[in-house]
């Protein structure tokens, strides 16, 4: 799921390869939904805290500043869209599991009363009997180390993950045979129009490539 390019390059592979490209779209994001997009809400947090220092690097990664009411204006505009979410991530705190789960207690029935599958982002120290079990959808989040460490443990239990900040091929592929629903990140379209010469982006397409010709074996 792109959350930072809506350029004709992200619609282009979105129709090439059905399925494997879509949007997650936050408070400091909007895109208007398209069909050919499946696209989900991601609830604004871990860009309103601002540095991913202890999530895999000191990268400066312009903090915004989140409130409910913008998160909620943007549930409403998607409320207007014609095409409805895969799934809404409920608010969460970065790094804080006890502040998270307080924080579905408090969210929880506000959102769902949007009609739409309920995404809880678990964090470091977070087991699967953590995860409340009204939740539809596992988002995992918490630091890069922990979110691999124990990516296998959660998808093994939940049968809808997505898993938060995937930026190389070779974790695409982990993620797919762990079974995930979906992914995000942005290092493969980041750069706008010139994201086409990235390393990332060569090794995405060229994996779908791929894939395309293994699945022509079969017909």
């Amino acid at each position: 799921m792109v959350s930072n390019n809506a350029g004709g390059l992200v619609h282009y592979l979105a129709g090439r390869y059905p399925g494997k490209i879509g949007w997650l779209i936050g408070t400091n994001c909007w895109k208007e939904p398209r069909r050919w997009l499946p696209y989900a809400i991601d609830n604004g947090k871990f860009s309103a805290w601002g540095k991913d220092q202890a999530f895999g690097g000191n990268v400066d990664m312009g903090k915004v500043e989140w409130t409910e009411e913008l998160f909620f204006n943007l549930l409403d505009r998607c409320v207007l869209c014609r095409y409805k979410p895969l799934w809404v991530s409920v608010p969460d705190e970065v790094g804080n599991p006890e502040q998270t789960l307080y924080l579905w207690d408090l969210y929880e029935k506000r959102i769902r009363d949007y009609g739409w599958p309920l995404a809880f982002v678990v964090q470091d120290g977070m087991s699967p009997k953590d995860v409340p079990k009204s939740a539809e959808v596992v988002f995992l989040g918490g630091s890069t180390e922990w979110k691999w460490r124990n990516a296998a443990l959660f998808g093994a239990v939940f049968p809808r993950i997505h898993v938060g900040r995937v930026n190389w091929v070779d974790k695409l592929e982990f993620c797919d045979r762990l079974g995930a629903e979906s992914c995000d990140g942005t290092g493969f379209f980041r750069g706008g129009e010139d994201c086409q010469q990235s390393e990332q982006l060569q090794e995405f397409i060229a994996g779908r490539r791929r894939d395309t010709e293994q699945m022509k074996l079969f017909v």
